[in-house]
Parts: structure tokens; sequence; C-alpha cells
């Protein structure tokens, strides 16, 4: 009876997502056209749902573009897709601004400051490139200095910073915006075409995806 639920409830959310995300004429992407495959695919925290990844860096105007589109498109997102952002690691810039978002992630207000972070750089023109200048900002938003500097400077911010630098190589990320669905696809607003096509794509692969459920 319980297999029977779970399974009534897996093609609900199928059928909401296509029937909410693919419009009355859903676009046929197919590999080179709309995205491309990870190789080798890459392994997911859940084999049970769908892992869906942006990565982004603060420091780029694309991303800040695509925030809006992933803002919305957050809001339709069925109970069979985690969404995760990554922060990519491209160079020292890339580096400080990623480990912002971690400290961020470690005091547990992303929802928080993550919108701030990109107009503060992007609109407001603040490098926010050295630790001075994130602890001033976190405290605007309410943190101590020494609740920052325990973030900043914790074991599992450390982790993830160890395990970002590597991340693009394994997904093959060259640029960003870039969205990785399940392990296997990747796509983004350079292959898609647009940022907007980018997430039609994204909504086409999990569907894809949830159909060999």
């Amino acid at each position: 009876m319980l297999k029977t639920i779970l399974s009534l409830n897996l093609v609900l959310n199928v059928l909401w997502a296509g029937g909410v995300w693919a419009e009355n004429n859903p676009p046929k992407y197919s590999e080179g056209k709309g995205y491309e495959l990870v190789q080798p695919a890459q392994p997911t925290q859940d084999p049970d749902i769908i892992e869906v990844i942006e990565f982004f860096w603060y420091g780029c105007p694309h991303c800040y573009r695509f925030e809006p589109y992933i803002s919305k498109w957050l809001r339709q997102l069925p109970d069979n897709v985690r969404f995760i952002r990554q922060p990519a690691i491209f160079g020292p810039r890339w580096s400080m601004h990623a480990k912002a978002y971690f400290t961020a992630e470690a005091l547990d207000i992303v929802d928080k400051v993550h919108a701030d972070l990109f107009d503060t750089i992007q609109n407001k023109k603040q490098k926010l490139e050295s630790v001075g200048e994130l602890a001033e900002f976190f405290a605007k938003h309410g943190v101590s200095k020494t609740e920052f500097d325990q973030a900043f400077n914790s074991f599992i911010v450390d982790t993830r910073m160890r395990q970002a630098t590597s991340m693009g190589a394994r997904y093959g990320i060259t640029g960003v915006p870039a969205i990785i669905v399940n392990g296997k696809y990747r796509t983004g607003g350079a292959i898609a075409k647009s940022l907007g096509e980018a997430l039609k794509v994204t909504n086409f692969l999990i569907v894809k995806e949830s159909t060999l459920r």
C-alpha cells in the first residue's frame, strides 16, 4: 500500500511538472541542443531525489541577472526535486565570495543575505574581497564580529571550500551561471542560448529524469 502511494505521488509530481513547467507545447531538447552530458556522470546526495545544482559567482553579472529567474522558478519546485546553490571557484576573488556564501550557510542566514550579497557587489560596487569587508557586511545583517569569525574560520566552512575547489572540474563547468541536473546534464545561458531558456531545459530534464524513476 505504501509503495502504491509513493508511486502515485511520484506520478503526480511528474504530471504536475509537465503541466506547469513544460507549458502547452514543450520544446524538444537533446544532447548538444539545450544541454550537454556530464562525463562521467556524478553521484547525487540522495538517489530518490532529483538534484539540481546552480553554479554561480557573486561577481558575475549574468548570475545576478539569473537570480530573479531562479527565485521565481523555486516557488514552483516539486517535492521530488532538491535545489543546491554551489559557488564556483576559479580564482582568488571567486574564493572569497564562495567563502562568504558558506559562512552565511554556516550561520543559517543564506535566505537573508544571498540577494543582498549580489546587490552589494553588482549595484553598490563594493568588492567584498577582504575579511574586513565581509565582516562589516555581515554586521549589517545582525551578525557580531565574534559570530562571523567563528563561522568564517570554522571546520565546516573550510571543508566546503575544499570541496568547492574541485567541483567545477568534476562537472565540466567552464563558466557561470551553470545548471547541473541529477549529476548527468549541464546547461546554462550560453548552452541554452538564454537564461530563461536554461530553466526550460532544466524543467525538461527534471521531467525526463522523473519518468525514469
